[in-house]
């Protein structure tokens, strides 16, 4: 009796350790778009984020449990990660493989699912603030912070990509090269505006108090291509079709209750979408 009594006290400790090292987060929503001059839709969306964390362990569940694919629709997995610490090692598993949409939106997507899982093994190198890592494809990314820039650059087989950040003035300042292709971003704050430009020349201004802003967009002209083949690089893509520039504007307020509405137009289409969310 004492064994047994002595068995179900250490499963009561275990059990109560493993649901103190869980956290449970998540977000809601319904939206209703008029859609300009086409018939109005509403939609609906609800995500869940478990995060069960042991000594240095971390293991991060995610799930879409009512997207906008119907009322009886089943819940779906959108991650699944571990990541754990052994001494200057972090070893970081991507379990989950994202089903991407490879039908043709107009917009340039794959042809085909790549395989988004894998393992990266970073070490913490006493060469100042570097941290090198090594996935299970053979890419080997050297990253770390140095006089407030932050640099990242990852070798691969066929193309290397390098990326940096820093706070310069008051501006904040990224740039990413990828295999030759470059783009940036630059944000800062002026009479209480906070206004980012991105080198595909959209602009974004966001001002006014904490939970109750108002943030105009604007978004540039796309233009036209055709598809493309599967290279060394880069898998066979969809052709991009052209729309024209527009802007949107976006207006929304934190209620008391823990909820909050926004109002979004844009002139794509002239529709007006009204959306209620709430986060925990």
């Amino acid at each position: 009796m004492k064994k047994l009594i002595a068995l179900f006290a250490v499963s009561t400790v275990a059990s109560t350790s493993a649901v103190a090292g869980i956290a449970l987060s998540g977000t809601a929503s319904v939206s209703y778009d008029d859609n300009g001059s086409s018939p109005s839709a509403t939609t609906y969306d609800a995500d869940i984020t478990l995060v069960g964390t042991a000594g240095s362990t971390t293991f991060t569940y995610a799930m879409d449990v009512a997207g906008n694919t119907g009322n009886n629709a089943n819940p779906t997995t959108t991650a699944a990660d571990l990541t754990t610490t052994i001494g200057p090692v972090t070893v970081t598993a991507d379990m989950f493989d994202v089903n991407e949409s490879n039908t043709d939106s107009g917009t340039g997507n794959p042809k085909t699912d790549t395989d988004d899982t894998g393992v990266t093994v970073s070490i913490d190198a006493p060469i100042g603030d570097a941290t090198i890592g090594l996935d299970n494809s053979g890419d080997v990314t050297v990253s770390g912070t140095w006089a407030g820039v932050t640099v990242s650059h990852t070798m691969k087989k066929h193309a290397d990509v390098t990326t940096g950040s820093a706070s310069i003035a008051g501006m904040d300042i990224s740039v990413s090269n990828d295999g030759g292709s470059t783009t940036w971003t630059i944000g800062t704050t002026v009479s209480g505006v906070d206004l980012t430009l991105a080198s595909s020349n959209k602009v974004t201004a966001a001002f006014g108090l904490t939970g109750n802003t108002m943030t105009v967009t604007h978004n540039p002209a796309r233009a036209s291509a055709a598809d493309k083949a599967a290279t060394v690089t880069a898998p066979a893509k969809h052709n991009v079709t052209y729309r024209k520039a527009y802007s949107t504007v976006a207006i929304s307020r934190d209620l008391t209750s823990g909820a909050a509405l926004s109002a979004t137009f844009s002139s794509l289409d002239d529709s007006l979408t009204l959306k209620a969310s709430v986060a925990f």
